[in-house]
């Protein structure tokens, strides 16, 4: 069965990609023995920017990489055991999967098996909006399960049953909701009740697989009424309980904030909002996010202080602070094009005012840059004023002491 339709993919930048039409033909594309699949079919179809290009083919993996060789392309061999071979076009990686079938799955891996049927590739595939693909050349699609019709309906449909297919790969649940967050517009009934039974499931996976699917999540097309669903049936109890509807609406008002500011979503400032701030830690490291990452939920936590959007700007870097703000549904328009200051002083210059170097000059320092940062950054001449005051404080309160002591 061929799956071909009479819709055709428009034309897009990707298919004038440097190498793809002869990689393609390399691979038998003319003769019906690869497509373009996924993804780039998908996202073409919706007139939407496509990321990544992938390819199927009937050849065995070794015989893709052999013909990559003998036509001079750099081949990286990046899932034999999967059939996954990434073809490297003039630098953009194009992966290239032989048609595979489930041989045996238990939530997490998938033992495969390789195969020529086009639809039986297309069955083991989590969507029916995932499972189009194109011809090269023609550019016909070729559709197994009823996919261009739930394009068109905005709808995301597992292929097959919802309860088996989460059963075969449990991450499948996360990307149920991200697909819909994404694309959808009516959700999908049987999709979602599968989801909601089989929301435990979700604790048999690594917790870095988790957080690459809820990070792309939370900066989709719908990710507010999204993961208010998701909150309201139970899906994240299991690995993220302290998430709940108070999270959401934290979250929902920051999205808002994001809008108004016109300020792109962010996953890490976004997941803060969902975060209750006593739990970013802990949430942080169930999650293994990167350091970086760690840091900066952390630190949005913290809120925005007392001191202003400038002084805080200043404290933690322009973006942190931002992030603070708009968490705190605080005015973060102060720091719109600003850059934050050098304390115009040096500890030379307090020496030279009779301070003795050491502890003296750091805290006479640290009492200048207070009070510069309370009178809202004022010129040179402002702080040779804080100085000379702070300066003769310092020296008298170091007279007094030696005095005391004698």
């Amino acid at each position: 069965m061929s799956g071909a339709t009479d819709t055709c993919l428009p034309s897009a930048e990707w298919r004038s990609l440097p190498g793809l039409d002869r990689l393609a033909a390399i691979l038998g594309g003319e003769a019906g023995e690869a497509r373009f699949v996924g993804g780039a079919v998908r996202d073409s179809l919706l007139g939407i920017a496509v990321a990544d290009v992938d390819l199927a083919t009937c050849h065995a993996p070794e015989t893709v990489m052999a013909r990559l060789k003998d036509a001079g392309i750099r081949a990286v061999p990046t899932g034999l055991a999967h059939g996954t071979v990434t073809a490297i076009l003039d630098g953009h990686p194009v992966e290239v999967t032989t048609l595979r079938r489930d041989v045996s799955t238990d939530g997490r891996h998938a033992l495969v098996a390789f195969t020529d049927d086009w639809r039986e590739d297309a069955a083991r595939r989590d969507f029916t909006i995932n499972a189009l693909y194109a011809d090269p050349d023609s550019g016909r699609v070729h559709d197994y399960f009823g996919g261009l019709a739930d394009l068109a309906a905005r709808r995301v449909r597992f292929i097959g049953d919802p309860l088996q297919r989460i059963a075969e790969d449990h991450l499948r649940i996360l990307r149920f909701f991200r697909f819909h967050a994404r694309f959808g517009d009516a959700i999908d009934a049987a999709g979602l009740e599968a989801c909601a039974t089989r929301a435990n499931d979700l604790m048999a996976l690594s917790r870095e697989r988790i957080a690459a699917e809820l990070l792309k999540l939370l900066v989709a097309r719908a990710a507010v009424p999204v993961v208010r669903l998701m909150v309201a049936r139970g899906i994240l109890i299991a690995v993220l309980p302290e998430i709940d509807a108070a999270g959401v609406e934290r979250f929902a008002l920051l999205a808002e904030r994001e809008a108004a500011a016109g300020i792109a979503p962010d996953p890490i400032r976004r997941l803060a909002a969902l975060t209750p701030p006593a739990e970013a830690e802990v949430i942080g490291a169930r999650l293994k996010l990167s350091n970086a990452q760690r840091k900066r939920l952390i630190a949005a936590s913290m809120g925005p202080g007392e001191e202003g959007p400038l002084a805080l700007g200043y404290r933690v870097g322009v973006e942190s602070a931002i992030e603070r703000l708009l968490l705190a549904s605080a005015d973060a328009s102060p720091l719109d094009g600003w850059t934050p200051p050098r304390l115009p002083i040096s500890g030379g210059a307090l020496v030279t005012r009779g301070l003795a170097k050491g502890p003296d000059v750091a805290r006479a320092l640290r009492a200048i840059e207070t009070q510069w940062i309370a009178e809202g950054f004022p010129d040179a001449a402002r702080i040779d004023q804080i100085a000379d005051s702070v300066a003769s404080a310092s020296i008298a309160s170091a007279a007094g002491a030696s005095s005391g002591r004698a």
